[in-house]
């Protein structure tokens, strides 16, 4: 059985997974599922507070052409970057937490990584729904929006090769799951998520390196951009935007795919 074949056979694995982890995530919280919308939204907050009011951040008119809305504007990213940043960690923390489970039954390795980022899903969706209900009560909204499907479809394929290399990377070295730590910290602001690109000189350089150009290398970027056209700007990304996002959704999954494959077998040893 190919490996692609086994991880189907598994399936109803990865669904009890995704089950369970979405039963206890608020278990025994008052507000429950609440959580998953208050956290964000007191993200957004912090965020509006600092760089809208106190560094008074200028942001594109929305595709209706009468709203600007920051808060809105850097929602739009969040929901990117919350599914990111999330995945990348719990991705790593599942790996490393099914080693008594593996040796004792057998299954994919990769099960536990795909629930993660399956139930990392749950919550995009959420905030997603969210995102489009405040779009509607604005709005601002268009047929444009259907295209937040593809780009997060690619964005999640993006996010499981990553997710795979830095898991596997993370079971012989746990030196890793603090620098993917430290790193996010770095992309979080070497991204466009609280700052449109529009602020940045063209030509202001950090050791000789255009820092626009940096910013527009960052694959991250991409995506982003390409989710504000789709949901605040009402645009449809350009068409070089969608060839970067499939080459390199694709490009990474195979990569880390590539990777996971080959220290699969012997990995249960080092869990």
């Amino acid at each position: 059985m190919s490996p692609a074949a086994e991880i189907w056979a598994f399936r109803g694995l990865t669904r009890n997974l995704v089950a369970r982890e979405l039963k206890v995530k608020y278990k025994r919280s008052i507000l429950g599922w609440t959580w998953s919308l208050i956290n964000p939204a007191t993200t957004i907050l912090v965020y509006t507070l600092v760089f809208s009011i106190f560094f008074k951040a200028q942001v594109p008119a929305a595709g209706n052409g009468r709203l600007t809305s920051f808060s809105l504007w850097l929602f739009n990213a969040l929901v990117l970057w919350n599914f990111f940043q999330a995945s990348l960690i719990s991705g790593m923390a599942s790996l490393v937490g099914i080693g008594d489970l593996r040796r004792k039954v057998y299954f994919p390795v990769e099960i536990p990584i795909i629930a993660s980022l399956s139930t990392n899903v749950v919550q995009t969706v959420i905030e997603l729904g969210v995102l489009i209900a405040i779009m509607v009560a604005v709005g601002n909204i268009a047929w444009t929006v259907v295209l937040i499907v593809p780009i997060l479809a690619l964005f999640m394929i993006f996010t499981l090769g990553l997710a795979l290399m830095v898991a596997m990377a993370n079971v012989y070295y746990r030196d890793v799951g603090y620098l993917v730590g430290v790193v996010l910290n770095f992309l979080l602001y070497l991204t466009p998520i609280i700052y449109p690109l529009s602020i940045v000189p063209p030509g202001y350089r950090v050791m000789g390196i255009r820092v626009i150009a940096m910013l527009e290398a960052n694959p991250l970027t991409t995506f982003v951009e390409s989710a504000r056209d789709a949901t605040y700007a009402l645009d449809v990304p350009p068409l070089s935007s969608w060839i970067e996002m499939i080459v390199v959704s694709v490009g990474v999954f195979l990569v880390g795919w590539a990777i996971f494959r080959r220290s699969a077998k012997t990995v249960v040893d080092d869990l």
